[in-house]
């Protein structure tokens, strides 16, 4: 099977403009930013959805939204961010390697999309 996007940025094959990286996942600025701070953060186990997710992942899934936050704060939105996780082609997943935007620095209205 040939790798993601995301798992090519992860091991380095293609440039990506990473912010943070740790021994379970990489984020880095999405190269086509929906708000001033538009950071996608991929684990570095590839899960191609969150609904492929199980009970195995539970601690990777929770190390994410904890990061999420740490990285929002690292890049000055701590207070004021919003994390988007898409499932699945119709929801608008493009990338099948789950992932996180980290959105921030402009308002968000409510509700989204």
């Amino acid at each position: 099977m040939s790798k993601t996007l995301f798992e090519k940025i992860i091991d380095r094959e293609i440039p990506g403009d990473i912010v943070h990286e740790d021994a379970h996942c990489v984020a880095f600025r999405d190269i086509n930013p929906g708000a001033p701070m538009h950071i996608l953060l991929v684990p570095r186990k590839p899960m191609p959805r969150l609904c492929d997710a199980t009970a195995e992942d539970q601690a990777l899934l929770g190390h994410l939204m904890l990061t999420a936050s740490k990285i929002a704060a690292d890049q000055g939105h701590g207070e004021a961010f919003r994390l988007v996780v898409n499932n699945g082609a119709a929801a608008g997943q493009s990338v099948f390697h789950l992932h996180l935007h980290i959105l921030g620095g402009r308002p968000l209205k409510w509700p989204p999309g």
